[in-house]
């Protein structure tokens, strides 16, 4: 059977080359330009990586175009909605939704390697006060491979998830203790009677020997934004896991790297950077001010929250996000009011002013998730460490994946250089 493929020309030899085209089980087909230098002596030229495809998976599939997110072939209203973050962590690494009794075991296991090596603590002891939550996570994530030394070098399915469960119940309890450090707060161990979300949420407020009442909204509040965190495609920190894992480095160490990239503003951290700006604007009646800055291609203000690097309609995200904000507000859970005023006026004036539609700015999943982090009490600093703990599952599945793979070809782009040539002096 004839393959279907592009045939490239160059006009500089009149030379004609083809490449096969490889379809996916849904979404764009790829041209495979594996031999294209090896055929032409030119390389492909793709700032961003914008229309590259990296790598094969199986694992989560976006359509910008429809707002559409699937993690394993399930619609992510479908898993936020009628399933927990621990049903989607089962999801990504085991390929299918858990039965009953399958999740309660692996409830139970997660809850039993919740728990950090004591000398762990040391670590946290050597930051200074004040250190970002996010330097101390990536650290001591690094650090686990001190811990474990088994994990250095594994090649066997069952020693992936082992040490895939083991690090995705260990980040929340690293995340809480980090913070409990930086503020000067004693330590509140996982407590084995409480549920994944529902234990950081008390790790994160708790206080020795007093009763911390966590309402059911919150608790699903909170789950949901991990879940719909748990991963996201081929995004900068995947890709970073991955490009650490084509080097064969421990798991520890790509993981360690993917927390390094979402550190970044323009990733885990945007959904900080929306609430600050909404705080700036303060008020429903500067919104046209800076509504007005935002289109002016002269100002560098730039409008947080809108627009997706892959979604041109909805982030599909974002509309589940809405409707939890707004069940927070409901039960009088510490959403601020004036800030959801002066967004939703953001959101109705964007949705519905040519500027936005026709650039296919939408609302995007920080827009929202940060009003609602807010609200259940967690500091700023902490936006992107939630991300973490939400994208772990995502991460770990990506890295198992490529370590699946027959022969992992390490990552190593190619450029196009433009500096200078030829400077050694001749006569030295």
């Amino acid at each position: 059977m004839q393959k279907d493929t592009v045939t490239i020309i160059n006009n500089r030899t009149n030379e004609k080359f083809e490449y096969p085209i490889l379809d996916g089980t849904v979404g764009p087909s790829v041209v495979d330009i594996s031999t294209f230098y090896q055929d032409t002596g030119m390389f492909t030229f793709d700032r961003g990586y914008t229309s590259t495809a990296s790598c094969r998976s199986k694992i989560t599939y976006i359509d910008g175009g429809k707002g559409q997110l699937m993690y394993r072939g399930y619609d992510i209203s479908y898993l936020a909605k009628n399933r927990t973050f621990l049903d989607t962590a089962y999801l990504l690494l085991n390929k299918t939704l858990p039965s009953k009794e399958e999740l309660e075991d692996f409830s139970i296991e997660m809850k039993k390697r919740s728990f950090i090596r004591e000398s762990m603590k040391k670590l946290f002891d050597a930051f200074p006060d004040n250190a970002h939550p996010m330097a101390i996570l990536s650290a001591s994530v690094s650090a686990l491979s001190t811990f474990y030394f088994e994990h250095l070098d594994i090649d066997k399915p069952n020693e992936y998830m082992e040490m895939a469960k083991r690090i995705i119940a260990k980040m929340p309890t690293i995340a809480a203790f980090a913070h409990r450090y930086s503020q000067g707060l004693p330590i509140i161990y996982p407590d084995l009677g409480r549920g994944f979300t529902e234990n950081f949420l008390y790790m994160l407020r708790g206080y020795p020997h007093r009763h911390i009442d966590l309402k059911p909204i919150e608790i699903k509040a909170l789950d949901t934004i991990f879940t719909l965190h748990a991963d996201h495609e081929q995004n900068a920190s995947t890709t970073t896991v991955r490009n650490v894992g084509s080097t064969h480095a421990h798991p520890y160490a790509a993981i360690s790297a993917g927390i390094g990239a979402l550190w970044g503003r323009a990733h885990g951290g945007a959904n900080e950077s929306v609430i600050r700006q909404l705080e700036m604007i303060g008020s429903v009646d500067r919104v046209d001010e800076f509504i007005k800055r935002a289109k002016d291609k002269d100002d560098p203000f730039r409008l947080m929250g809108f627009g997706h690097r892959v979604y041109k309609n909805f982030d599909p995200r974002a509309k589940i996000l809405k409707e939890i904000r707004d069940k927070l507000m409901e039960e009088g859970i510490g959403v601020n009011s004036e800030l959801v005023k002066v967004a939703n006026k953001i959101e109705k004036i964007a949705l519905s002013d040519e500027y936005f539609i026709s650039r296919k700015l939408y609302p995007n999943v920080d827009f929202h998730s940060g009003l609602i982090l807010q609200a259940l009490k967690i500091p700023k600093e902490m936006f992107a460490v939630i991300f973490v703990i939400g994208r772990t599952p995502g991460w770990v599945a990506q890295w198992i994946e490529l370590q699946e793979q027959p022969t992992i070809k390490i990552a190593r782009p190619r450029q196009l250089y433009v500096g200078p040539v030829d400077r050694t002096p001749k006569d030295d």
